[in-house]
Parts: structure tokens; C-alpha cells; sequence
């Protein structure tokens, strides 16, 4: 089917699949799908199917297998989600669980398996698919623990599994309030559980974290992470020597980031350790601040939060005791806005080296000083141990937004290399002298708009990379995408800026951005690819390029294989040493998640989670997302040698556009309802008005819709389905101009768009 198109559409493309929006997330119909209609958040435990119940109580009580779940070596020894620190640490005795987010502390998302190979991955096909009931993105890594799976969905659901058979034992619901979703800058996801001594551990999407009974999935107990709104959590736990460890996101909307743990038994906080300082008119919460305050200059960042949140990335290493944590974005944005007085804004961008057992720094490295890009270090981390100039090194590696490939010693966080991975245009190299970026001042926007590369979505966003210790290779998945920074009109007119409570506040112009996207007609266009990068030589083995950006995490195993799903729903499995391609799958659902792999009596899987979403609300581009042309449908699905099953087609998506009646408002009240638009309604619902296929694309609305606009946007009328209201930010006549803008966008992409076969 054709895609719509308008004068705007190709060049906004390109922008939109960097940017504005940038990152998005979900408003509208945050648990619906697609198509408008409601999801079902069911809060019931379901233990409708009796042998799957019996196989949870059996695991429990280590009772005999039944017949039809019959007793494994990996199964029959233990009790239900025995995992401790031990185990995890020695991960590689047992190769066919996977017990940990990266499956090992170290996070390098190898797999010692190698039932599954290159010579034979041709013969891989379905085992068997679990429709997961929801609608958004999915970007978990299943954790699977001796034959039982436990994921997490959206807003913090969780299931377990039968790793054999797909077979759904319990589902958990935190129940969270369906408005909550508008405190979320990147949908309303959540990157996965920790299990330990039989506790499933997952935090919500409001903040909460719980501990879960493996048998059953009831609370054990829960303890509330975050102050309130408009903090959100969406990381993956991760339980180090007893203790939970988790972040928490927001810093678009005005939130002071930190990282707490608490004690896994009992939920109570053990400690806390705030990344960026608060009012430095009041006594600091941990010494390290002290050393920040002078950073931070001119300004009242505290008052817009500051930013910083560690909202993804921490690994453990077991060697030294040390956690690591990747720290985001200032609040706003703008360094200019943030700090006018200038200085580096510790701990923003920064890999933090904490004692785990005590919260107290060890050292810190930051990434990009005075981030003014939304160059977060939140990507995920991993610790190995590399020849580097004849020396064996104990190393620490990450692939962040800013396009640069860092080196770092563990143990003191010694710069060892840096070089871009991908394209960059703000910083022409990093000194490794000082290990400082230098930046190229002819990208400064502070004066004028400034296409620059990497985009907000960074070379390298949350999707995990993995390391593949035989061929010595990082596998990247990134992508090269400009975007057009402008500093805010106020603050340039008049050096104040206007905060929006509970919204948005990056400190930059969205006027800018509109004409920017208009007049563009050069701007390189969006591309992913998937990179095998050496870490020792800094330089790039083979690489593939896809026609979208933001795809799949990655998976490597010891059968020289690197798998990774892309936005146009397809799963590939590439020689690990050469890139040449050897399986492929038409999944026709997104997948941004990273597979895993584990066995269960003695037969490999592959597992995957497929559902669109996360940043690509806004950024993703509609006329290769495969939620665009078929749904965004979440499903789980496992793969074997010889597997048989059935994966069911999907139908084309309706992507035509229905009349709507003769545009009466005038030129200005329609560049109002644009700028509105793009500054409240685009990180959900598409830049141009133009939706990539997870959420409602508003030129589709019906006329009953149309017809209640109002009552939803500012009304909140579909509050509980995540559409919460806008009232306190936008005025009837706000919302009225908005809706004249997408009448213009509708009506000028129906009279364009080809007859629908």
C-alpha cells in the first residue's frame, strides 16, 4: 500500500526519525493499540491451564515431573528460581540457563551454546509463540532459570513461562494508573526482571519495585522508589551481593536523577547515591556532591531538577566489587539554560564506579562535559579482559549516544582508547591525554540552528550490544541520523525560560525545529546498521546497514552467530566472524528487544520479544515500521533446529485516511495548533502528524472521535487507557488549533495518497 505523502513528508522523515521528538512517548491510547481500540490490563493471576500450574507447584516442592513436563537434568536438582550470586558467577558451568539481564555480571551477552551454528542455522524455525497482549514496546531480556521464563511486558507486567512448551504459568499486573503514561519521555516500557532464591524482582513503570513469589507471582513485597511524578522506572533490576539496584528516568520532565539499593529479603533501602547536587543551600545526601556543586554554575538547575537519571545501564564487576552505572541527560537539555555560567555539570553523561556494598564512588569518568545534546551514558556496559599493547587489561567498554567507543580500565578508570563508531559532527576526536571531547565549535547552536550527528537517539542507543570473546568482536547496533538543535527563543530574547510542570522542558525551539524540518533538503537521511567493532584496533570488521533506524538488541553465541531484529519486523543470524548473513525470518512485527538463548532437555532456543515501540513512537518512519503496515501485536517468540510451528500472518493494515470536512480556520490559527502540536502532542502521536504504527495516527480519527476531541485531550476521557489530560497545559482554543492542524494534515495527505489495493 502507498504511503501518504505531503510537501513536508520526505525531509521530515529524516528529522523525525532522529528527532523531534527525538524520543518519544506514548500519550494517546498508551494501552491501545494501533488502531485506537482498548487493551484488556487485566490485573488477575491466571492459572487457567492446570498442567502448567502443576509443572510451577511440582518445580516448587521438587515433586516428580508429570508426563507431559518430564524431569530434566537442569530442572530436577533445585528449587524454583534458586539463583544467588554464586550462581551467576559461575553462569558458564550452566550455559543453557540464562540468569542475569546480560546473562552473566558482566553483561557481554555471550552464549557458550553452540547446538545452534553457523553451518546449520538454516534449518532454525518456530518451536512455538506466546501472544502477550499488548501493544507497545517490548524490550526485556527473558530471564530463564531451569526450564521456567519470567519476562517483563509493559508498565511492569510480569509472566512466567514454560521455556519448553510456551505455556503460560502466572501473569502479574502492577496495576498502574493508565495516565501515568504521560511521565514517560520513551514509551511505557520495561528492560526485563532479576530473579534470586526465588523471588522475581521487577520495577514498574510509576516507580514501584517488587519482589514476587516465583511460584505464583504473588507480592512478597513492594516499596515505592521514586518521590512521585514525574519520575518513571523502566530499567532492569539488577540484585548484587543481596542487594536490588535500580534507577529511575524522567530527566526530560524536570527529575533529579540517583540510584538506590534495597535489601532483597526485606525491601528496606540500604543506600542511595544521587548522580547530580540538589539546592546547594541545604546539606548534600552523599560527600561525592561536593565535588559536583562547583560544576554546576549560574543557574538554579535544582529547581528544573538537573537531570542525570540512571535509567538503564549497570553491570558488576565480580573481580574488583564494583558496580557500574551509566548516568543520563541535564534538565533541561541545554547546558546554557542548565548551568549559564559554564562547567562540566557533574555527574551528567558519566560512568560512575560505586561499592556496591556501601554506595560510596569509587571513581567516575564523564563521557561528554556540559552534555548539551541529550548524549546520555545510560547504553549498556560490559567488562572483559583484552590484550591492548602486549598488556592484558581488565576493561570496561560502552558504546554511548555521543558516537564514541570507550575503553576504560576497570579497576581506575583510565581512558585506554576512544574513537567514533559512527558519524559525528559535535566533537571532532577525544583527547585521551585528558580524555575530554573536542568539541567542534562550528556545530554551537546557542545563535542558530545546527544539524548535528549524532541525533538526540544517539549512534547507539539502550539496545544492548554484545561481545563475542572467539572472534573478539563488539556488535553495535546504532545508527547515523541528524537532528536540528536551536536554543529557546525566550531564552535568547530574554534569557529566562518558562518551565512546563510535568512536561517536556529540553530548552529548545521548537519554532526552530518546524522550520528547520520544512527548509531542510539536504540533511543526510536516517540509516541503522549493525557494526562488529574491534576494541583493540578501534576500528570497524564488517558492518550491515538497514533502511531504518533503532532496531533490535543483539545476541552472539559460540557458534559464530550475532542475532538481531530490526523495525521492519524481520530476525536475522549473521556469521559472527565475517557478518555474511545465514538465516533470515519475516516476523512482520517490530523488534527492538535483544533475543537470548538458553536449552531445555538438551535442545537450544532462541527467544525474542517482538513489539515495537520505546523511542520509535516519534522517530520511527512509517513507511518501513512494521507496526505502520501490520500492527504492533506483542508476541514472544522461540526458535529450534527443525522447529515446526506456524507463525500466523498478519493482514495489511487499513492506512487510508477517511474525509473530513472542509478546512474553515484561518492560516495563523493553524501554525498555532502546529506548534502546539509538535511541542505536546508529536512525542506520541508523529511528527507531521503522521503516526510510525504504534500509536493512533490522528488523521485517522473517526468522526465520533473528532467529535469528542476536546473531552479527550484536555477532558482526559481516555485517562485509564493512558490518554491522560492536558488541561493544565493546553486552553480549549489550544486544542481546537490543534485539531485544525491535523484536519490540514489529513486532508492534504488523503488527496495525495494512492488508491488502497
Amino acid at each position: 500500500m502507498a504511503q501518504s505523502t505531503d510537501s513536508i513528508w520526505p525531509r521530515a522523515v529524516s528529522l523525525a526519525a532522529c528527532a523531534v521528538l527525538v524520543v518519544g512517548v506514548g500519550i494517546a491510547a498508551l494501552k491501545s493499540g494501533g488502531d485506537g481500540s482498548a487493551v484488556n490490563h487485566s490485573t488477575a493471576i491466571d492459572m487457567a491451564d492446570q498442567a502448567a500450574g502443576d509443572l510451577a507447584r511440582q518445580m516448587a516442592e521438587g515433586e516428580p515431573m508429570s508426563a507431559d513436563h518430564p524431569a530434566t537434568d537442569e530442572t530436577a536438582a533445585r528449587p524454583l528460581a534458586d539463583v544467588d550470586g554464586d550462581r551467576i558467577i559461575n553462569a558458564d558451568s550452566e550455559p543453557g540457563n540464562w540468569l542475569a539481564h546480560g546473562r552473566t555480571y558482566g553483561e557481554q551477552r555471550f552464549s557458550p551454546l553452540d547446538q545452534i551454528n553457523d553451518k546449520n542455522v538454516g534449518q532454525l524455525g518456530l518451536a512455538w509463540a506466546l501472544d502477550t497482549d499488548t501493544h507497545r514496546g517490548l524490550e526485556a531480556s527473558p530471564i530463564v532459570v531451569d526450564g521456567v521464563m519470567y519476562i517483563s511486558l509493559t508498565w511492569g507486567q510480569v509472566i512466567a513461562v514454560d521455556a519448553r512448551s510456551g505455556e503460560e504459568l502466572w501473569r502479574f499486573d502492577p496495576e498502574v494508573p493508565g495516565e501515568w503514561g504521560r511521565y514517560g519521555c520513551c514509551d511505557v516500557v520495561n528492560r526485563g526482571v532479576a530473579v534470586w532464591k526465588g523471588r522475581v524482582y521487577v520495577a514498574s513503570f510509576d516507580g514501584n519495585l517488587f519482589a514476587l513469589d516465583a511460584k505464583d507471582g504473588s507480592v512478597v513485597w513492594k516499596v515505592k522508589t521514586i518521590p512521585g511524578s514525574p519520575y518513571t522506572s523502566t530499567g532492569a533490576p539488577r540484585i548484587i551481593n543481596g542487594k536490588v539496584l535500580i534507577g529511575n528516568g524522567g530527566a526530560e520532565y524536570g527529575v533529579r536523577g540517583f540510584v538506590t539499593a534495597y535489601d532483597a529479603d526485606t525491601g528496606e533501602q540500604v543506600w542511595r547515591f544521587y548522580t547530580v547536587p540538589g539546592d546547594p543551600s541545604l546539606p548534600v545526601e552523599n560527600p561525592e556532591l561536593e565535588k559536583a556543586i562547583p560544576t554546576w554554575k549560574g543557574g538554579e538547575w535544582w529547581k528544573l531538577g538537573g537531570g542525570g537519571t540512571a535509567w538503564d545501564s549497570m553491570v558488576y564487576d565480580v573481580k574488583s566489587n564494583t558496580v557500574f552505572i551509566g548516568t543520563g541527560n541535564g534538565s533541561p537539555w541545554t547546558r546554557e539554560i542548565r548551568s549559564p555560567g559554564g562547567g562540566d555539570n557533574l555527574y551528567l553523561s558519566s560512568i560512575i564506579a560505586l561499592d556496591p556494598d556501601t554506595g560510596k564512588m569509587k571513581w567516575y569518568y564523564q563521557e561528554t562535559p556540559g552534555d548539551n545534546w541529550d548524549y546520555t551514558s545510560t547504553q549498556p556496559l560490559m567488562i572483559a579482559d583484552l590484550k591492548l599493547d602486549g598488556q592484558e587489561r581488565h576493561v570496561l567498554m560502552h558504546a554511548p549516544k555521543n558516537g564514541f567507543f570507550y575503553v576504560l580500565d576497570a579497576n581506575t578508570g583510565e581512558l585506554l582508547s576512544a574513537k567514533n563508531y559512527a558519524i559525528v559532527t559535535w566533537a571532532k576526536g577525544i583527547d585521551l591525554k585528558t580524555g575530554r571531547p573536542i568539541e567542534n565549535p562550528a556545530m554551537a547552536y546557542d545563535k542558530n540552528t545546527q544539524f548535528v550527528m549524532p541525533s538526540a537517539n544517539g549512534a547507539h542507543n539502550w539496545h544492548p550490544m554484545a561481545f563475542n570473546p572467539n572472534t573478539g568482536l563488539v556488535y553495535i547496533p546504532g545508527q547515523d541520523n541528524p537532528f536540528p538543535y536551536s536554543l529557546d527563543k525566550e531564552w535568547k530574547a530574554k534569557h529566562h525560560y518558562s518551565p512546563e510542570a510535568n512536561w517536556w522542558n529540553l530548552g529548545i525551539s521548537y519554532e526552530d525545529l518546524i522550520e528547520a524540518m520544512k527548509a531542510a533538503g539536504d540533511v543526510p537521511p536516517s540509516k541503522g546498521f549493525l557494526k562488529a567493532w574491534d576494541p583493540v584496533t578501534s576500528t570497524i570488521k564488517w558492518q550491515v546497514e538497514y533502511p531504518a533506524a533503532l532496531n533490535g538488541g543483539v545476541l552472539t553465541t559460540a557458534g559464530n552467530l550475532v542475532f538481531q531484529g530490526t523495525a521492519d519486523g524481520y530476525l536475522y543470524a549473521y556469521k559472527a566472524d565475517t557478518g555474511e548473513r545465514v538465516w533470515e525470518k519475516e516476523i512482520q512485527t517490530g523488534i527492538v528487544a535483544p533475543p537470548v538463548t538458553y536449552t531445555v532437555d538438551g535442545t537450544q532456543y532462541v527467544a525474542v520479544l517482538a513489539g515495537w515501540g520505546g523511542v520509535n513512537i516519534t522517530s520511527g518512519d512509517a513507511r518501513t515500521s512494521a507496526a505502520a503496515k501490520y500492527g504492533n501485536d506483542g508476541r514472544l517468540l522461540v526458535f529450534k533446529i527443525g522447529g515446526t510451528a506456524e507463525l500466523q500472518k498478519l493482514a495489511l493494515r487499513d492506512q487510508s485516511i477517511p474525509a473530513w470536512p472542509a478546512l474553515t480556520a484561518d492560516e495563523v490559527t493553524v501554525s498555532k495548533g502546529e506548534l502546539s502540536y509538535t511541542r505536546h502532542c508529536a512525542f506520541c502521536h508523529g511528527q507531521g502528524a503522521i503516526s510510525p504504527g504504534i500509536t493512533p495516527d490522528l488523521r485517522r480519527m473517526n468522526e465520533n472521535t473528532r467529535e469528542h476531541f476536546d473531552d479527550i485531550v484536555r477532558g482526559g476521557m481516555l485517562k485509564d487507557n493512558g490518554m491522560a489530560s492536558f488541561g493544565d497545559l493546553l486552553s480549549e482554543e489550544d486544542a481546537a488549533a490543534i485539531k485544525s492542524y491535523i484536519q490540514k494534515r489529513a486532508i492534504e495527505d488523503r488527496a495525495r495518497q494512492a488508491p488502497v489495493r
